[in-house]
């Protein structure tokens, strides 16, 4: 590959993350989860928090279903490109769809937000697949790390769009129609959601024509499915091979239940215990915004020392990040000068979210046997989702046992604690890691 194709495919695929982030960064975290909890579900606000915590439960127990199966398909097959683009469209339309559900439409809410969250989760494994592909072992953690700072970067660029254009005027316009948005029916909240599958539209095109995907199997689809699920079968049975990257993967399941906790609820826990919200003060927009930019931060920074240390240390360091800034905002709501703290913790877990999950999508290419990267990094989404529903039960669970949302951030302390210690134990090969 020429120096001109590698720097465009390069571009092309961190690009990708520039365009789904906003779903995570406003959908999943800081705007819908918060307005779906306050003003569509009908009742406590915890209650709410509560609904949507299943929501994210059910999604991520059909995306670790579907990823292993699939990514093995794509191996088989040649689909990588299909699949990466055919999941994608699904969060678009489901995205786009969220505009719909109005106060009280609680479940056409949940349900659309699901599936756009399945589309999203899915999109990403098969992108993630094509990074052993493109990128040279000793760059892969930067690379790796291009592509989340990108992410956050767009991110922070629609958050602040949505802000500046949406929320805070008295009398937001729609940019399709011309016409004053109806605050009385939150039109300028919802609107955001087609907003976003816009954005997601536009800016995933060069992912699909530069970077380029395998040949597409001439294999009957019945075979190919067959063979599929004998490989993920022989996988299973010949895992103590891989045992390393086996115990790497328990290890991400815990402390990526902890960060998935952390995303879901960042906004909820804002509004409840501090007063954040969208429209009286916008503190929950500006929250958002300066964490995307100490994300984007930490995940360009983060992905060179990642090609220093090894992506294990750098998992490490984070993982203790977390900690300190959970820890933080547990002590934050009972101190005077609370808010102040609480800042600081946004702006702790920004710097090592990114760098978090970067260095362990490097750490896996680092891992995966050659001719297997799909399947591999399906088993990945699978680590990151098979128990994706303990962190968000454990959340809802404490704060029923307890009546306090604080309790839940000593959970999620512990959860990360235990992911470091597994994490430990991990022995990678210091000639492809340190």
């Amino acid at each position: 590959m020429s120096n001109k194709n590698y720097k465009r495919t390069i571009f092309s695929w961190s690009i990708y993350d520039f365009a789904n982030q906003p779903f995570t960064t406003i959908t999943v975290t800081f705007i819908y989860s918060t307005f779906f909890a306050s003003t569509i579900f009908l009742g406590t606000e915890e209650a709410g928090v509560s609904a949507w915590g299943k929501a994210i439960t059910i999604s991520s127990i059909l995306i670790a279903l579907l990823s292993p199966i699939m990514g093995a398909i794509a191996d088989m097959g040649g689909y990588r490109k299909l699949f990466l683009v055919f999941w994608t469209w699904v969060c678009i339309l489901f995205s786009f769809l969220l505009y719909l559900p109005q106060q009280g439409d609680v479940f056409s809410a949940l349900l659309f937000f699901c599936i756009a969250n399945i589309g999203f989760e899915m999109g990403g494994v098969f992108l993630n697949a094509y990074l052993p592909e493109i990128a040279p072992k000793h760059k892969i953690g930067r690379i790796s790390g291009y592509g989340w700072s990108f992410g956050y970067v767009g991110g922070l660029i629609a958050l602040a769009f949505c802000f500046v254009f949406f929320v805070l005027p008295d009398n937001p316009l729609n940019p399709l129609t011309g016409n004053i948005l109806d605050k009385s029916t939150y039109e300028h909240i919802r609107i955001i959601n087609v907003f976003i599958a816009i954005w997601f539209a536009v800016f995933s095109i060069p992912t699909f024509i530069f970077v380029k995907g395998s040949k597409v199997s001439k294999n009957k689809s019945k075979k190919i499915i067959s063979k599929s699920f004998k490989t993920i079968f022989n996988t299973f049975k010949e895992i103590k091979k891989y045992k390393q990257l086996v115990r790497f993967l328990f290890a991400r399941i815990i402390y990526n239940d902890a960060i998935i906790t952390v995303i879901a609820f960042g906004g909820p826990y804002a509004y409840t215990q501090f007063g954040f919200d969208m429209d009286t003060n916008g503190k929950l927009m500006i929250f958002g915004i300066v964490l995307n930019v100490f994300a984007g931060i930490g995940a360009f920074l983060f992905g060179f020392l990642d090609d220093l240390i090894g992506g294990k240390k750098t998992i490490q360091i984070t993982n203790f990040g977390f900690i300190i800034a959970l820890l933080i905002a547990f002590i934050a709501p009972s101190l005077e000068n609370g808010e102040l703290y609480f800042w600081i913790c946004g702006i702790l877990v920004g710097t090592f979210m990114g760098p978090n999950q970067a260095a362990s999508r490097s750490l896996m290419g680092r891992m995966i046997p050659s001719s297997k990267e799909n399947e591999f990094y399906g088993f990945f989404a699978f680590s990151g989702k098979a128990t994706a529903f303990l962190g968000p039960l454990l959340f809802t669970l404490v704060i029923d046992l307890t009546g306090d949302m604080r309790w839940s951030m000593l959970m999620l302390a512990l959860m990360f604690s235990v992911g470091m210690y597994l994490l430990n134990n991990v022995k990678v090969r210091k000639n492809i890691d340190s």
